[in-house]
């Protein structure tokens, strides 16, 4: 416009900061991405594997001098008390532009509540697989199933399926059993327990927990409405699915529930970096703004506009 040439280019975060527990691959996973798209890293590992940690991080500074890259480009905090994860929070005197914390909940949530500068986290995933009243029932099986139980401990299992009350009669008992026959405990409501003795009565707790276990809690609800409803009130913004037949069904369910990964007729556990084809990940981000589900060497760069003109001033 207006004889300009406007470019938008990617740029490096700058310092990126990981916070995490006993993790020790995190070092070099988290590390090499920085460094990949740019960035410096400021690691802060667990106590519990600050040896294991030291040796990954000295063989990282091997291969960066051997690549007359500045030694400082991935560094390991040398403490592992409360207080350097203090110093990071607060941003280590404005030289931190970006802090990604990979652990557990009372870490992640320290870190969302206490920081001063941007993060990439989410808090926890409880995921829905919504079960439509125009569903395959094998297709919603093969999926129930893998969802949940491939790895019950991953941040995109499974924890609650959501069956449509047009479909309970043919598709909720033969779900339930399928789930209790792979040794998954169910927890439901008043339809889950009466279509199987083996359900246990769900309490409002159970719609809100990441069970991260052979555990899942069921609920009938009320068409792609109900649905929807649900997963904006006990949901966590991070992975949801729904299996149907009907693609305007589909369509709506990605229009309206606000997750950072939604899926239609496939696995939650598909919710990776990896089988996006981005390759290696830092986490998954469930915030609204920059980066949105997983976070790899892309998700860790930004942006500037580059504008040449030849003399244009603006009337």
């Amino acid at each position: 416009p207006n004889g300009l040439h406007i470019e938008r280019v990617r740029v490096p975060l700058g310092v990126v900061g990981i916070i995490y527990e006993s993790r020790p691959n995190v070092t070099a996973d988290a590390g090499a991405l920085c460094l990949k798209a740019g960035n410096a890293a400021v690691l802060r590992g667990g106590s519990e594997a600050s040896r294991s940690n030291k040796a990954i991080h000295d063989a990282l500074v091997e291969g960066i001098l051997a690549s007359n890259l500045p030694e400082a480009s991935i560094q390991l905090v040398p403490v592992t008390d409360r207080g350097a994860v203090g110093e990071m929070l607060k941003g280590l005197g404005g030289n931190l532009d970006v802090i990604v914390p990979r652990g557990g909940k009372s870490l992640v949530a320290r870190v969302q509540e206490e920081a001063r500068v941007p993060v990439f986290a989410h808090l926890e995933g409880v995921c829905h697989v919504y079960v439509d009243g125009e569903a395959d029932l094998d297709m919603a099986r093969n999926i129930v199933l893998n969802a949940k139980l491939r790895r019950t401990g991953i941040c995109g299992a499974a924890e609650t399926l959501l069956v449509d009350e047009a479909c309970a009669a043919t598709h909720l008992q033969p779900l339930v059993a399928a789930l209790i026959a792979e040794g998954c405990e169910v927890r439901g409501d008043e339809a889950a327990q009466k279509a199987d003795p083996k359900v246990k009565p769900a309490s409002e707790e159970d719609w809100y927990t990441e069970y991260l276990d052979a555990i899942i809690a069921v609920r009938v609800v009320k068409g792609i409405g109900g649905a929807i409803a649900h997963i904006a009130q006990y949901g966590s913004n991070h992975t949801d699915c729904i299996v149907t037949g009907n693609q305007k069904t589909a369509d709506r369910f990605f229009a309206e529930v606000d997750s950072a990964i939604l899926l239609h007729n496939a696995s939650t556990q598909f919710a990776d970096g990896g089988e996006f084809g981005m390759g290696a990940e830092i986490g998954i981000a469930t915030g609204k703004f920059h980066a949105r589900g997983p976070v790899g060497v892309e998700q860790l760069t930004s942006f500037k506009y580059l504008v040449r003109g030849s003399g244009q001033v603006r009337p």
